[in-house]
């Protein structure tokens, strides 16, 4: 009777632990931050490739659920850049500052889909 009682708790433990943390596991509106928009990837979207700005920890695997979730297509490939911290210094006062890095990824679409970006 004693283990019986222990998985209840363990069931309910589980319960409550994914009720509260279902929009956490479900959402991936967190992981794709803003769509890269430059004169490069302008010419990558003619091609049925977009580039975003990432979460720093995003993976290949949460990026293409993301991308599915949020554009109701399918990636054919994904490829992630890491952006590297730069030093700057001040024109005006001539200090010296870190530009922040971060992540953007490269997603690849199969011919004829496209993402509305604007």
């Amino acid at each position: 009777m004693a283990i019986f009682s222990k998985k209840t708790n363990t069931e309910e433990q589980k319960a409550v632990i994914a009720s509260t943390s279902g929009a956490f596991s479900t959402g991936y509106a967190h992981v794709l931050r803003h769509a890269h928009i430059t004169e490069k990837a302008t010419a990558h979207a003619l091609m049925s490739s977009y580039v975003f700005d990432v979460a720093p920890s995003a993976t290949k695997r949460e990026i293409m659920m993301a991308v599915k979730e949020l554009y109701k297509v399918t990636p054919r490939k994904i490829t992630i850049a890491t952006i590297p911290h730069k030093s700057v210094r001040s024109a005006r006062t001539g200090k010296v500052g870190v530009k922040g890095g971060g992540k953007k990824a490269y997603v690849y679409l199969n011919k004829g889909e496209t993402i509305s970006l604007a």
